[in-house]
């Protein structure tokens, strides 16, 4: 096969099927080419590298087959060359699958050769494709050109292996390095193509993305690196060099090139960054601008670095974020913001210690500033730093933390090991909260140091890095400061303040009780008094109870733990034995009463300090913030400072009404337990010690000198004191759902709940949406919102929304098509006196106006009122009356006869001003009238080819003739006008415009107005469908919620929003809908069962496409009600089509809404508008799926696989925004022997295939240190982009109409709030959509609506939950991620940040919903 002059060539094949005869493990029809799988699917991950070659075959097989099969036949020199013994995964079974191709198509395509051979014949299509496709096809589509460009340095690649270097031709050559260059412009990219020249995309032009450009790309005051050349890299070639510069392209190439940090990384972050500063100058320029503003860089800086000045002040250590005086300040911001980026990008599972990336950023950005200083000395020349290779810092920094992470992996014996045999991610960052790191762990990193021993065995020798080095005689590594012991201790050693409150109260009310004074009379009576204040007594012995308790429950963290822990915890022992004794000397000596008073005095002087500090949040935050070490001294006592948890306290007005509440609740629970339980007993208890019994019948168990029949007092007390314990949650209950009711009311939460309330209050809709979401114009006073023209332009901008939303609706078919018409709202009311409200309130209308007109013999005055009375019959009645005019004059040719009709409704008009319309007109003739008129509205619609004119024209005339004679009192005069006196019936309204019927103006206008005349259903019952009904109503009741005015969508913050999936089902299969359980019940039936209105809309909607036999249309319907990724992905892209909604209705204007602006019409005649919308889109959103299987689903055999691979494939297609990270598993051979490497990798959707973005190489397999949904989030969080971040979890779904909501919950980050903090997370409330269907999803969705919404206020105690809540993105990854990981430790697999202790909760619980099955 090989040739001495390296040479390839393609008339070799049968040496390899020699050498490959016999090694088959595998047939080659077990990885035959099935339907949908080609070439690159079943690459082995060793052999990624010919994905690229066989895609470029596939691409050219139709042009040129016989080029297609030489670049196979390259593909499988390569193949070859990079696994020559075959003992990779897959590889052997891969050359057999391929070797097997190319014979059959040597034998197909030895017909294309030309006489000249294989090299002219590729030399002749790489001119001509060069030609025609390169160099002509400049101006092609971006993705195109890019496939082309790919295709073209393959068949360069394959040329080089059949020619010898000095027969190719200069004219190739040149073509070659023109192509080389051109592939930068064309590289690939997610969301910026930052290198693309020629016609940039709109999101390119978008000054905010130049203005963050110029200031990265600036980098011609940085020095060169210089890259030497790896130690362990061996060659053949000795004049290889050992050392080269390396010239960067912007911020990030230079300090990867210092640094060594990957180029996925690199691309990654670059992207991020520039996002980030884009979407930030934003906000802080009133106009779009090409200049990076100072503050925008500054903001983002503190944003960042917050957790990092935090770390530095908490261990008394100076910050390394310094700055030049003679140097560009802004950069080397951007220098220090891009460092921790990459930093944080290629930590991989150390993402999960943020302060453990602070120890690495903190030496890193020394060495930054060492190099920049240097520069500043040297003016006049710029020397070359010192550089690395691309997985310097991967190898050095990340990789040995990595391997101590996976040692304490495998002790935990997969969470089956105790938790004091091994340390977990929390307590491996702890190392990092004391200076011991700074003199023990150094920099470079001292892999003798006490962090790096993690194993059992007396003598190890390790391999560090790129050295050998004997770790010598090491102990385990024991655990930080705590040790969780599992007893029922626990109980009261977790809650014993509660304990101890409980049980001191219950001694007080005893002795109050018994002494009979009442609780008043107590403190009068100095003996009573005396009893009482033993409590403080019992209070003593608790309190040793509690220090005995810490010693013993913290026994296997002592010898860990430092000397000042040490000495804290034996200290509360003496203190707390002490008071034992001196307390009950104190009061035994009553008659020196101020003694023991005084003693109590001081003994609680710890406790009083502490309540007073409770009410003073400001104050007991800057001390538990504060550095000062005479502050640490006194909080010492307190409490272990450790660096989470200090000054968290909420505000005073918080705190006091946490404090009233509790206050009311004990209050009410320790009046009912003496009144009702405690004091009625003390009068028996009495009596009952009192007796004296003889007679033991149970002298056995209870003996006969038994005192006071302390049993029997026992068994009467016991079960009180049981419930007095337990009653407080009771009492909980009623004052949560009491003040839960009071909160939600005054949050307007349940206003509206069915259509009635809907139909009563929907007048006000528009106006109330107008406020919330309307940035065209300055908020308007109440003055100015009277007016008619300012009610016609909020409901003309709430049209474009509530269509659209309608529209979705009846796509997702919840409504029918009759239900959609009736909901929909004219986009433009300007042709009509009156507002056109949507059809379902206009409904019945008409037909009871004419009742109640046909038998009116009163005046006009009081049919007036009974029609104004009902404001929506006033508006039918207007428009209706309007609508026939305007239809019957545009119809109508001759001008004489739209005079006729003319001076008719000039007189209605006049009668109806001087109130005379019941005098000149006989209401009786008004039934028959609007029979002919629905009968003409009819045949004018069935008339779209003209052929019921006549039938029209005739309609018409009786029509004319019914107003005329049974209408008008005075109609004969009409017909006598000089104008028509010698005109014949049947010669008038013959001279008709039929071409209207193609107008879709006038035809809305006659759909509509048939409507209004013969729909005759309550308002009450559209839309029919019940969860239609409910997503209606709770939108327009959220509109008159608390909610944040909404921003442009170039002000609003970017978010993203992140999904896990693992091998969850995707798209039911027709296969898998249609087959029959036990029961004989299949899942297609069950759900036409459950929605059986769904299926009949589902139904409709396939006959009106003519696609009723269209077996992947019902899978998806079925999908979208069942626990589907599908149904997920849906309803995340929600948000990508709304933002390009509100973008559109923004580039609109208050004129084009004013109009009958609308949407679809728009996005046909500004194809720039729809570029920049989607652009804009692309700024603010992004959706990432994280997939971390989807590699083994690429290349499974097993047909669920492949169709889950196949289904995520086509929602990328589908989807356009959507990005699937996920987890690569690469065999490469390293000393001859496979060896695993773990990448994560962001691939999207493009043409018939994925096409990987980034690439970004991992210390080691990420998901089996910790749990595997944190750890599967974790890897794939550094592809999201933003300032905020939305968990949504694979069995949930978001809706069209919620999505409009989202600039208005992201305004929650921006907005001021009560208290010193700002939140971080946002919690959203669900709705479990299986609540109709499924018990236990119901008793979830009634039970903790009143329950977490008090949790949140007045209490401000909420947990975050998880999934759908909102994270302030920058925060978290700065503080270790959106979820914690630890084994077994936080393996729940909801709560995805249960334990970010720093992060500060505001829970939206109102105005914005999240969806869940359950």
């Amino acid at each position: 096969m090989a040739s001495t002059s390296g040479i390839w060539s393609p008339f070799e094949t049968a040496d390899w099927r020699k050498r490959l005869a016999g090694v088959h493990t595998r047939n080659v029809e077990d990885i035959r080419d099935e339907e949908g799988v080609v070439d690159t699917e079943i690459v082995p991950s060793s052999l990624s590298g010919l994905v690229p070659v066989l895609r470029a075959a596939l691409a050219i097989e139709k042009e040129n087959p016989r080029v297609a099969y030489l670049c196979r036949f390259h593909a499988f020199g390569l193949a070859h060359k990079m696994d020559p013994t075959s003992i990779g995964h897959g590889v052997r079974q891969f050359k057999t699958y391929l070797l097997s191709k190319l014979e059959k198509e040597e034998e197909l395509t030895v017909k294309f050769r030309t006489r000249r051979g294989d090299a002219k014949e590729l030399q002749d299509y790489y001119l001509q494709f060069y030609e025609k496709k390169i160099r002509d096809g400049e101006f092609s589509q971006r993705e195109e050109m890019a496939k082309n460009v790919q295709i073209a340095a393959v068949l360069y690649e394959v040329l080089k292996t059949m020619v010898a270097p000095r027969s190719i031709g200069d004219k190739l050559t040149t073509y070659a390095e023109d192509i080389e260059k051109t592939r930068e412009q064309y590289e690939r990219y997610n969301i910026l193509p930052l290198y693309a020249l020629g016609v940039k995309p709109a999101i390119m032009e978008l000054p905010e993305i130049q203005a963050a450009m110029d200031a990265i790309f600036r980098v011609d005051n940085l020095p060169f690196s210089v890259i030497r050349a790896r130690p362990d890299v061996s060659g053949d070639d000795s004049t290889m060099p050992t050392e080269k510069l390396k010239k960067a392209n912007d911020i990030f190439d230079w300090i990867a090139s210092v640094f060594g940090f990957q180029k996925g990384n690199v691309a990654n972050q670059r992207e991020h960054l520039i996002l980030l500063l884009a979407n930030m100058n934003i906000r802080n320029s009133a106009e779009s601008t090409n200049q990076l503003h100072a503050e925008t860089v500054e903001k983002l800086m503190a944003t960042i670095f917050k957790n990092y000045k935090s770390w530095c002040d908490y261990l008394r250590c100076e910050s390394n974020l310094w700055f030049l005086e003679d140097y560009d300040k802004q950069q080397m911001e951007l220098i220090y913001i891009a460092l921790y980026l990459l930093i944080w990008g290629e930590a991989s599972n150390i993402r999960f210690m943020p302060e453990c990336l602070c120890y690495i950023f903190h030496h890193m950005a020394r060495d930054v500033y060492k190099i920049l200083e240097n520069i500043t000395i040297h003016m006049m020349s710029i020397d070359p730093v010192q550089g690395h290779d691309d997985e310097y810092f991967l190898r050095e920094v990340i990789s040995p933390i990595y391997r101590v992470l996976m040692q304490e992996a495998r002790r935990n014996n997969r969470g089956k090991a105790s938790h004091s045999n091994w340390r977990n991610y929390d307590e491996l960052n702890e190392y990092f909260w004391s200076n011991k790191c700074f003199h023990d762990l150094s920099w470079p990193l001292n892999f003798k140091a006490d962090f790096f021993r993690h194993s059992d065995e007396t003598h190890e020798t390790a391999r560090r890095g790129h050295s050998q080095a004997t770790i010598g005689v090491y102990k385990r590594k024991s655990k930080t400061n705590f040790v969780e012991v599992r007893t029922f201790l626990n109980l009261y050693r977790s809650f014993d303040r509660m304990w101890i409150f409980f049980i001191l109260a219950l001694q007080a009310m005893i002795i109050i009780a018994w002494s009979s004074l009442g609780p008043v009379g107590v403190f009068l009576n100095s003996n009573a008094f005396e009893n009482v204040m033993t409590i403080f007594i019992t209070y003593a012995f608790l309190r040793f109870l509690q220090a005995c308790l810490d010693i013993i429950l913290t026994w296997n963290a002592l010898r860990n733990m430092k000397f000042t822990q040490l000495l804290r915890y034996f200290l509360k022992f003496v203190v707390a034995a002490v008071w034992v004794v001196v307390l009950p000397i104190c009061y035994s000596k009553w008659g020196n009463q101020s003694l023991y008073t005084y003693a109590v005095v001081l003994y609680m002087l710890p406790n009083i300090v502490s309540t007073i500090l409770f009410f003073l949040p400001p104050v007991r935050r800057t001390l538990e913030c504060s550095n000062m070490r005479i502050i640490t001294f006194f909080m010492w006592w307190a409490q272990p400072k450790l660096y989470v948890g200090r000054g968290m306290n909420e505000s005073m007005l918080s705190m006091l009404k946490y404090t009233l509440f509790w206050i009311m609740v004990l209050i009410s629970k320790l009046a009912f337990s003496y009144y009702v339980e405690i004091l009625p007993l003390v009068g028996p208890t009495k009596l009952i010690m009192g007796m004296s019994i003889d007679n033991h019948q149970w002298h056995v168990l209870l003996p006969e000198n038994e005192t006071h029949n302390i049993c029997v007092v026992t068994a009467i007390w016991a079960p009180i004191i049981l419930v007095y314990f337990m009653d407080t949650q009771i009492w909980y209950a009623m004052y949560a759902t009491l003040f839960g009711g009071i909160v939600g009311a005054f949050s307007h939460v349940g206003e509206i709940r069915t259509l009635r309330m809907l139909h009563s209050r929907f007048q006000s809709i528009p106006r109330a949406f107008s406020q919330r979401f309307w940035t065209g114009r300055d908020r308007k006073t109440k003055q100015v919102e009277l007016d008619e023209t300012y009610e016609r332009n909020n409901i003309s901008y709430f049209s474009q929304f509530w269509n659209e939303f309608i529209n979705s609706m009846r796509e997702e078919d919840l409504i029918s098509y009759r239900d959609r018409d009736l909901l929909l709202i004219p986009y433009s009311s300007t042709d009509v006196s009156v507002i056109q409200w949507p059809l379902f309130l206009l409904a019945n209308k008409i037909p009871i106006a004419v009742d109640m007109a046909k038998d009116h013999k009163e005046t006009d005055d009081d049919l007036c009122r009974k029609i104004r009375s009902d404001a929506y019959m006033t508006s039918a009645v207007v428009e209706c009356y309007e609508t026939v005019k305007d239809i019957i004059l545009i119809l109508l040719l001759d001008e004489e006869e739209r005079l006729l009709v003319s001076s008719i409704c000039a007189k209605v008009e006049r009668c109806i001003r001087e109130e005379t319309f019941v005098k000149e007109f006989k209401m009786s003739g008004l039934p028959s009238l609007i029979d002919k008129l629905v009968k003409f509205l009819s045949l004018f619609l069935q008339s779209a080819d003209g052929k019921k004119k006549y039938q029209i024209v005739n309609v018409l005339q009786d029509i004319v003739e019914i107003i005329t004679h049974d209408v008008m009192v005075d109609g004969h005069l009409f017909q006598q006008t000089p104008q028509q006196y010698h005109a014949e019936r049947k010669e008038r309204f013959v001279n008709i415009d039929t071409s209207l019927t193609h107008k879709r103006s006038v035809m809305g206008k006659v759909i509509r107005l048939l409507s209004l005349l013969t729909v005759k259903e309550s308002a009450i019952i559209v839309p029919q469908n019940l969860e239609a009904r409910r997503r209606i109503t709770f939108f327009a009741n959220s509109l008159f919620m608390n909610m944040p005015t909404a921003p442009k969508v170039r002000e609003m913050l970017s978010f993203s929003v992140l999904t896990p999936y693992f091998k969850e089902d995707i798209v039911y299969s027709d296969e898998e809908i249609n087959k029959e359980n036990e029961d004989g019940l299949s899942i297609l039936s069950y759900l036409t069962k459950i929605y059986p209105d769904e299926w009949a809309n589902f139904s409709e909607r396939l006959k009106s496409d003519h696609l009723e036999n269209d077996k992947e249309l019902v899978c998806l319907w079925a999908s979208c009600r069942g626990q589907t990724l599908y149904r997920t992905v849906r309803g995340m892209m929600y948000y990508w089509q709304a933002l390009i909604l509100q973008c559109f209705i923004e580039f609109a204007g208050d004129t084009a809404l004013s109009e009958g602006f609308r949407i679809k019409d728009y996005y046909n005649k500004n194809k720039k508008f729809l570029d920049i919308a989607q652009a804009m889109a692309d700024l603010k959103f992004t959706y990432v799926l994280s997939c971390q299987v989807y590699a083994n689903l690429k290349k499974s055999k097993n047909p669920r696989d492949r169709s889950c691979y196949s289904s995520i494939l086509r929602l990328m297609f589908t989807h356009s925004s959507l990005r699937v990270a996920y987890i690569d598993e690469i065999e490469e051979t390293k000393d001859g022997k496979p060896e695993k490497v773990y990448y994560s990798v962001l691939v999207k959707g493009r043409e018939k295939y994925d096409e990987e973005i980034y690439r970004i190489k991992l210390p080691g397999p990420p998901t089996i240190i910790g749990e595997g949904r944190p750890e599967n989030l974790n890897h794939a969080i550094i592809f999201t982009r933003g300032e905020a971040l939305q968990t949504r979890d694979m069995n949930q779904e978001n809706y069209y109409e919620e999505s409009f909501k989202m600039r208005n919950v992201l305004e929650e980050f921006q907005k001021a709030h009560s208290g010193q903090r700002q939140p971080t997370i946002l919690g959203i409330r669900e709705h479990i959509f299986t609540g109709s269907v499924s018990s236990l999803a119901w008793f979830r969705t009634s039970s903790v609506t009143i329950g977490q919404r008090i949790l949140a206020n007045p209490l401000r105690v909420r947990f975050h939950y998880g999934h759908p809540d909102i994270f302030d993105r920058i925060f978290h990854i700065t503080r270790g991620g959106i979820s914690k990981a630890s084994k077994v430790i936080n393996q729940s697999d909801d709560i995805f940040a249960g334990n970010c202790i720093n992060c500060v909760c505001l829970l939206i619980w109102t105005f914005i919903y999240g969806f869940e099955w359950s």
